[in-house]
């Protein structure tokens, strides 16, 4: 790929890939790059033919965190990075909250900015040489994007803090049984596993996907009551708003030959 723009947009069918584009920087978050990337959330949600969205990263490396030029510029000019990162955080939390699903393509290197993108998509897909770790504290620097939030959940209290407060970087093998990756395949057959992944969450688009998705971002960590009374609430919202019935009398017809069992 040789655009310079830093976000590149690829429709794969119902498939959006977007390819973060600052290879020469390792995909370093920048200002231009959130916003572009912000831009795409709001133009991905609102097609109707868009059903799941990807994000992957042109070059090297998915992303190796923020552009710590930029940071050292801000600095420079008397401002706080906290004014950035803080767009970095909201965009972040846009696509945890997406009633689209999210897959993350990992390669090369998933840190700091680049791990809490990641943990920010629904699913998970890394060539299995990809280095995953948090990072911020090799720099004296703490996370703010997500990372303390949303890392304990994905892969363990344990291994969490271990990323946090040491910084270390582990290839994608070592989260096999976190549960958090999906699949972790050669870096040959990650574009075909993770468009395979992607298909499979784009034939069950639906609005009872979409409102499932909403569901499952609104009850994480909340109380199981208030999660239980959101899961119940959202089953008659969808029953109501949805042809469900007609496709339930399609399922029991005993007309229908091949019925869906998957």
């Amino acid at each position: 790929m040789t655009d310079t723009a830093p976000l590149i947009v690829e429709q794969r069918g119902t498939v959006r890939w977007l390819w973060l584009n600052r290879p020469e920087r390792r995909n370093a978050l920048d200002v231009t790059l959130i916003e572009a990337l912000d831009k795409q959330i709001t133009s991905a949600e609102a097609d109707p033919g868009t059903a799941v969205i990807a994000v992957a990263g042109n070059g090297p490396s998915f992303c190796a965190g923020g552009d710590f030029h930029q940071f050292l510029e801000l600095h420079e000019q008397g401002e706080n990075p906290v004014g950035f990162l803080t767009d970095v955080s909201a965009c972040f939390s846009r696509i945890a909250a997406s009633p689209k699903p999210w897959v993350a393509v990992l390669h090369g290197h998933a840190v700091a900015g680049g791990l809490e993108l990641a943990l920010a998509c629904d699913v998970v897909v890394a060539a299995d040489t990809t280095l995953i770790g948090d990072g911020h504290i090799k720099r004296r620097l703490v996370p703010a994007a997500g990372s303390s939030v949303r890392l304990p959940g994905a892969v363990g209290r344990g291994l969490s803090r271990w990323l946090l407060l040491t910084g270390e970087l582990l290839p994608a093998t070592a989260f096999a049984n976190t549960g958090w990756i999906q699949a972790i395949v050669p870096a040959a057959d990650l574009d075909a596993t993770a468009t395979r992944i992607c298909r499979q969450l784009a034939d069950r688009h639906s609005p009872a996907q979409q409102r499932l998705k909403t569901l499952l971002h609104r009850i994480d960590g909340a109380a199981p009551e208030d999660a239980l009374r959101e899961e119940l609430a959202t089953f008659a919202d969808n029953w109501t708003a949805s042809s469900v019935a007609d496709a339930l009398r399609a399922f029991l017809d005993p007309r229908t030959t091949k019925a869906d069992t998957t």
